[in-house]
């Protein structure tokens, strides 16, 4: 297999006038931006960065960052990139973690990269201007080509993602140049891109989603936008100008996309094709999109940094809720909770823990120097997610939530994902989180936060409810209207912080 330098030197071969990437006024064909990758490359290696080195970024999405990910596959070093808001103690410990050689990093994230005691005794590489760096980004482009130009093969670490750390300290996912690849590969077949396909880099190259965008585009010649943060006027004013074709987010910035005024004067027709991951799409918002962008695929993809694709459902509006079947590189299979193996399969219908197959093209192999966390997680071969799901009867998967979700009350197992799509569909209903609650008689109640586009109360939401198929059981105890909730970066809404009051009321 090629490793993924070679990769992006045969796309800069076979269309080196095409437009690669855009930023702002920024336009360069592959073969303008194969000089300055180039030249990025050999300034790094001035520095001191070699084959197996980890490259820490703390950088916004923009040219440079795509630039320098694409320097570490010719320079066979390891990018390792981490949110542009990460905390000082964040970068202390992810550069200790990862044994980084050299730190980049941009205005935003200045000041913490300034109170970390760890990154203050690497080399620092400034973008933008921003003060602090023993070196420039400019003098960078100001390098020549290594000697060698292509210095890894696909057996090589190429990235390093890290965890979200929601219940610890991150853990490092190092991935190689054969699992990148793979999963760019499968990304494409699974999405149907052409040649020449046009997408918004807006989802953070910090995160694996955002990663297989630009992998993806690069391998068959497509244009990347960068967006340096989501901001709906922004995304939909590129849309317009760009002609995007596709867009891959998810499910809360396509929340936020479509919900700008702007939408109403801007040309979305050029978009064909809508893909959605990170979390579970609510059926209310499932058919607003359809019915906005009237794509022609519309693709769930349920995945993870570990395992890039586990399921793809190609006709997300058609079956509402469904994850669909395993992707071309993996197998998947639901086993019992509390299984120690991947053999001991659930029923079909029967509700379990969601494993994949380490022996997937895509899969990683184990966590960056964390034994505890492999132990807790491989086994026999399989790596247990830590997501609920079951199999129905056409061997679809339904992705329930997460195990450490689990709403247990009065002895019975309620994930809160179908809850939430009930809700979803009423009609003055803009958002909704459903959690458990500490209550005294039956350990947790069933409470749903819910932020409101039109007028309802609880006593109309709770009628909804009674009128619907939910299970009694699993029907809200409370209401609670709020004004915002909690979300990730990367647009995920945050239960656990919800659960502890913090949320906009």
């Amino acid at each position: 297999m090629l490793d993924l330098g070679r990769s992006f030197v045969a796309s800069v071969e076979r269309c080196p006038d095409q437009i690669a990437i855009v930023d702002g006024d920024l336009r360069l064909t592959y073969a303008q931006w194969f000089e300055r990758v180039s030249s990025v490359a050999g300034g790094l290696y001035d520095m001191g960065l070699r084959h197996g080195d980890h490259l820490l970024t703390v950088l916004q999405n923009s040219w440079e960052m795509a630039t320098l990910h694409w320097a570490c596959q010719f320079l066979g070093a390891v990018m390792t990139p981490l949110n542009w808001r990460a905390t000082p103690e964040e970068i202390d410990y992810c550069a200790t973690d990862s044994q980084a050689s050299l730190l980049v990093f941009q205005d935003v994230s200045a000041q913490a990269v300034s109170e970390s005691a760890v990154a203050q005794r690497l080399p620092r590489v400034a973008v933008q201007a921003a003060p602090g760096g023993t070196q420039s980004f400019e003098a960078l482009l100001q390098a020549g080509p290594t000697q060698q130009l292509l210095n890894a093969d696909a057996d090589d670490w190429s990235l390093m993602l890290f965890t979200s750390g929601t219940t610890g300290k991150p853990k490092g996912v190092p991935r190689r140049h054969r699992h990148e690849r793979a999963a760019a590969l499968a990304h494409v077949a699974q999405n149907l891109y052409r040649r020449g396909e046009r997408t918004l880099g807006v989802m953070p190259l910090y995160h694996t989603m955002g990663i297989r965008s630009l992998l993806s585009m690069a391998l068959l010649n497509g244009r990347f936008v960068c967006i340096h943060k989501f901001d709906p006027a922004l995304v939909l004013a590129a849309i317009d100008s760009e002609r995007i074709t596709n867009l891959y987010l998810v499910p809360t910035l396509y929340h936020d996309m479509i919900g700008h005024p702007n939408l109403e004067r801007t040309d979305i027709s050029s978009v064909r094709k809508l893909g959605f991951a990170g979390a579970s799409m609510n059926d209310g918002l499932l058919k607003r999109l359809d019915a906005i962008f009237k794509p022609e695929l519309f693709v769930n993809h349920y995945g993870s940094s570990e395992v890039y694709t586990c399921t793809i459902e190609p006709n997300a509006p058609g079956k509402p809720g469904s994850a669909g079947k395993s992707g071309i590189n993996q197998r998947i299979r639901v086993v019992h909770l509390g299984a120690e193996s991947g053999d001991d399969l659930a029923e079909v219908g029967e509700e379990g823990q969601i494993v994949a197959d380490l022996q997937g093209d895509e899969a990683f192999e184990g966590y960056w120097k964390r034994p505890d966390a492999d132990a807790k997680s491989l086994c026999g071969g399989w790596y247990f997610t830590g997501d609920l799901g079951y199999f129905d009867q056409q061997g679809d998967l339904f992705v329930t939530g997460r195990i450490d979700d689990m709403i247990i009350s009065g002895g019975e197992n309620i994930s809160p994902t179908d809850i939430e799509s009930l809700l979803s569909l009423h009609p003055a209903v803009d958002e909704v989180a459903v959690v458990g609650l500490p209550d005294e008689r039956w350990g947790q109640r069933v409470a749903a936060f819910v932020k409101l586009k039109g007028k309802a109360d609880a006593a109309a939401l709770d009628k909804y409810c009674r009128e619907s198929s939910l299970p009694d059981f699993k029907r809200p105890r409370e209401y609670v209207f709020v004004s915002g909730l909690p979300k990730s970066p990367v647009g995920k809404i945050l239960r656990r912080k919800i659960a502890v009051g913090e949320y906009e009321k």
